[in-house]
């Protein structure tokens, strides 16, 4: 039996044309019952993430905060500590660091950003971890790692949340994965991106059963902590529907996969409302995911709203 945690709902978005319309968003998310608000990291076609939540804060009490997720290599861990430190302290304590290693190719290049391989990356972001934690902390840090060396440097301000905000650190590959269940107090389950760019279609590692197989990894290097970590996962594909059979049919056909994967795969959820509900229900049983994370922007389907999923949400949230 997979440990057991009540459910949160997180929705993942750009941002939006004007700043009416941001923050309209940031209200509507949190009135809708949704836990948390994040933005993705990229250099195009979205809002720069820590102005934008910030001036969400600014219009929501309790909507979490964060970013899924931060790039590594994007920014310094001194800077960002900063950053994310100010921000848990104007919002109230209501940051959640994302952090990872950075994949897309599409940033890097056009950037000038050296593409290190996977292994250095990681190794990169590790470090990053340890830096965030050790500048939250009491006290100044020295750290000396191959990446980064800090000497005798007070993170100010302190975040509002103690020891330091939760962390989420997600991935698709063993390596990374490992890092997350020793690290991070979220882990996010995603599918394996190599060569910097996300396959076409549906990925193959989104079924049950590689899914399985990445929580067992979690799960080995995680240890003792297991059962105080949350699991989450990006739903990538959403269709509320009386036709549940029909709709899995259509959207098998469009990406080559079969019907009965796409069912299983912890990535999709077809159905009505209360088929919905007992689905994720289900896979909590079975996986122990309980943070599902839902980006409007990303899935093709209208009945894939922010609005339209709220009645799952209402049904499950905090039970």
């Amino acid at each position: 039996m997979a440990h057991h945690r009540r459910f949160r709902f997180g929705i993942q978005v750009r941002g939006a044309a004007t700043a009416p319309a941001w923050l309209a968003k940031a209200r509507a998310t949190e009135s809708l019952g949704y836990a948390s608000l994040m933005l993705p990291d990229h250099f195009h076609e979205q809002l720069g993430p820590i102005a934008a939540l910030t001036a969400a804060a600014m219009v929501t009490r309790s909507l979490q905060l964060g970013v899924l997720v931060f790039a590594n290599d994007f920014r310094h861990p001194v800077v960002l500590a900063k950053e994310l430190a100010t921000l848990d302290m104007v919002s109230g304590g209501r940051v959640c660091v994302g952090l990872g290693a950075g994949w897309a190719r599409s940033d890097y290049d056009p950037a000038g950003i050296a593409y290190d391989p996977a292994g250095t990356r990681i190794e990169r972001l590790a470090e990053s971890l340890t830096v965030l934690k050790g500048l939250f902390a009491d006290g100044p840090l020295t750290f000396q790692g191959r990446h980064y060396r800090i000497s005798q440097l007070e993170g100010l301000p302190k975040p509002e949340q103690r020891p330091h905000p939760p962390f989420l650190v997600g991935g698709g590959g063993r390596r990374l994965l490992s890092l997350a269940a020793r690290e991070a107090d979220i882990v996010g389950i995603n599918s394996a991106i190599t060569g910097g760019v996300a396959a076409p279609g549906w990925a193959p590692d989104r079924t049950a059963e590689a899914t399985e197989q990445k929580i067992e990894w979690i799960r080995e290097a995680a240890g003792s902590r297991f059962d105080d970590l949350e699991l989450s996962v990006m739903c990538m594909l959403i269709v509320i529907t009386d036709d549940r059979d029909r709709a899995a049919a259509e959207q098998a056909a469009r990406f080559g996969v079969a019907a009965a994967d796409l069912l299983e795969s912890p990535y999709a959820l077809f159905g009505t409302v209360e088929q919905i509900a007992d689905t994720l229900q289900r896979r909590r049983d079975r996986f122990g995911i309980s943070y599902i994370m839902h980006p409007p922007e990303v899935t093709s389907h209208p009945a894939a709203s922010l609005e339209a999923f709220a009645p799952v949400v209402a049904r499950l949230a905090g039970r």
